[in-house]
């Protein structure tokens, strides 16, 4: 157990924390939540031991080991496979089909692992570093936004493998439905104080809110009390008849305890500004083929209709298209083949995070953002730049000074300057903090206009998405249904709760009688049950039987630290021999694995 005591922390005149209070006990998974700039990576940072809080004391049990997913690029090893395996414990090491499981959940291809590090970009390196910190084994998990760099299916294959964790968890992160998903405890930073509950995000947030407003309402009634009493007070001060009530009074307002309004709070507002639009359609794409290699097609045949009030979410794994997909809408780029139709008087947004580089770091953030339209006034600007929470002074910030974060704010201010009927979003949730994403989501279902977005926030796909462009399984399907239905009816590849149900194959033009289409679905459906079913049976055997091995050597792994601490050879030598002998099996049942997992994409590949 982790124990903080009347921690605190300043940086000049900033004061982080004043004398926190708070435990990390046994196996809870804890989501730490705080506005940007609050202390939430600060706080990590003195857990880790690299920085030392000004007064009070965090103790950390002996041998207690911590794992931390760092955002720094070191690797000494030839092959991905080879670093991974770097961080595994001693008691654990020549495990390797433990960090090819979770190189795999992670989006590494068994041909990726013999590769070296340094062909890989930042994104996937960062992965190897998450790979190697889960792999370790620590009692503490410490993962800050450990999501930022990964795609909806590895999001989802951490979540649960997250959810699996037999340790501690402690967790920064902006999504709050992948946070909510997996903790077990909820602490805040708030006011620079902190307070930790059993419970999501909006229960401890329900509770701050309920708080202030009772606080605020006797902060009034408190207020009200004392001008009355010092109103009595002056007028009957030189009343010698009544002196002795007025002294009671002074007496009384002497003890009266004075609360303190609370600092305003300012949170990201705004709204996009949303032009009339009369027509059925504002862009349409025909066909629409491109690839920076000829022999490796980026997006094959891709048509879609954007209509009027359109919410349609791209989505897939990353280095698939995505970004490039928005660059083709936003004129950025040229398709290869087919055509991207676009209404004479639309007016058009585009967010992406890769614009950050063109912002002109010479600027004040007032005029960045006016630079984004000539009939920009700067009143205008700095109305804008405070709905960004650049109020003030701060607004005279160069662009230079600022973190991502705020630069992305920056990105989305200039989004606002003009009217528009049509916005593009790519990634838009990267380095705004949680509450920061709930105005953006608020923002976007209030937009009058049509809103394109790629995320692999699971939140906004369900609340927002009316139509979807997946890239999945090697192609680019566009489904008119919500992100539930999605999941539904059709799933991701490496999902395996729900079957594929992709009838491509079935050619439509020829069976105009709907319940001919349903009797060959059926029988397509049936043929592909009796053909994956076994797979996926011996697949779920396989994957128990590691599973009940490995709670044997984690038991084991237990009576080995006790009989460690006792000196008792005789026992440490037969647990090791035991926990020998199960490794061998898990890497057997791994083989296997691996075996079956490659036939059943094979075989599903044929129903596709």
């Amino acid at each position: 157990m982790i124990k903080a005591v009347d921690v605190s922390k300043s940086y000049g005149s900033q004061v982080l924390f004043k004398d926190i209070t708070f435990n990390i006990n046994s196996g809870e998974k804890i989501g730490l939540v705080g506005r940007n700039g609050n202390g939430k990576s600060t706080l990590f940072q003195m857990i880790l031991r690299n920085i030392e809080p000004d007064s009070g004391e965090i103790s950390i049990p002996k041998n207690y080991r911590i794992g931390y997913l760092e955002q720094h690029i070191k690797f000494t090893q030839e092959t991905v496979l080879e670093e991974g395996c770097l961080n595994l414990p001693d008691f654990d090491k020549g495990s390797e089909w433990k960090v090819k499981k979770i190189l795999t959940g992670l989006g590494f291809t068994m041909d990726d692992m013999m590769k070296h590090p340094s062909l890989f970009s930042g994104g996937y390196q960062i992965r190897l570093n998450l790979a190697k910190v889960l792999v370790s084994s620590p009692n503490l998990l410490l993962l800050d936004e450990p999501n930022n760099y990964l795609d909806i299916v590895a999001i989802r294959w951490l979540e649960g493998f997250l959810n699996q964790w037999p340790g501690e968890i402690m967790l920064i992160t902006h999504d709050r439905n992948f946070m909510d998903s997996i903790s077990t405890h909820t602490l805040l930073i708030h006011r620079q104080k902190i307070r930790k509950i059993e419970g999501d995000t909006e229960k401890i947030y329900a509770q701050i809110a309920q708080e202030e407003e009772i606080h605020e309402k006797t902060r009034l009634n408190e207020v009200k009390k004392r001008e009355k009493t010092e109103l009595f007070i002056n007028r009957f001060r030189a009343k010698a008849r009544l002196a002795s009530l007025v002294q009671s009074r002074v007496k009384a307002l002497e003890k009266m305890e004075k609360i303190e309004k609370l600092e305003e709070i300012y949170d990201l507002d705004f709204s996009f500004n949303s032009a009339p639009f009369q027509a059925a359609n504002m862009m349409t794409l025909e066909n629409i083929s491109f690839s920076y290699d000829p022999s490796e097609p980026l997006i094959n045949d891709v048509s879609l209709t954007i209509g009027k009030k359109d919410r349609i979410c791209i989505i897939g794994k990353n280095g698939k298209g995505k970004s490039t997909l928005m660059r083709i809408m936003a004129g950025q780029l040229s398709p290869t083949e087919g055509t991207v139709k676009t209404h004479p008087v639309l007016k058009l947004g585009y967010y992406a995070q890769t614009n950050v580089a063109n912002l002109n770091e010479n600027r004040m953030i007032y005029e960045e953002i006016m630079s984004a339209d000539p009939k920009c006034l700067m009143e205008k600007a700095r109305g804008i730049s405070g709905a960004m929470m650049f109020g003030g002074d701060i607004a005279t910030k160069k662009i230079s000074v600022l973190s991502g974060g705020e630069k992305s704010r920056v990105l989305l201010g200039k989004i606002l300057v003009a009217e528009s009927h049509m916005i593009l979003l790519d990634e838009p949730t990267n380095h705004l903090d949680m509450e920061s994403c709930e105005a953006l989501l608020n923002a976007i279902e209030e937009f009058e206009g049509s809103v394109v977005l790629v995320t692999h926030n699971e939140l906004f796909l369900h609340t927002l998405a009316t139509r979807l462009v997946v890239f999945d399984r090697g192609e680019i399907n566009v489904y008119d249904y919500t992100y539930q239905e999605f999941l539904d009816r059709v799933g991701w590849e490496d999902n395996t709760k729900k079957p594929v149900k992709n009838l491509k194959s079935v050619n439509k033009d020829k069976i105009s009688d709907k319940n001919e289409l349903k009797k060959e679905k059926a029988k397509i459906v049936q043929e592909k049950s009796r053909v994956l079913k076994p797979l996926e049976d011996e697949i779920k055997k396989i994957e128990k039987n590691i599973e009940i091995l490995e709670l044997e050597k984690n038991q084991n792994n237990e009576l080995l630290v006790k009989a460690s601490m006792d000196g008792d050879a005789k026992q440490i030598i037969d647990l090791s021999k035991k926990n020998n002998f199960i490794d061998k099996q898990i890497e057997s049942f791994y083989n296997n694995l691996a075996a079956l997992s490659g036939k059943f994409e094979e075989e599903s590949k044929k129903y596709i």
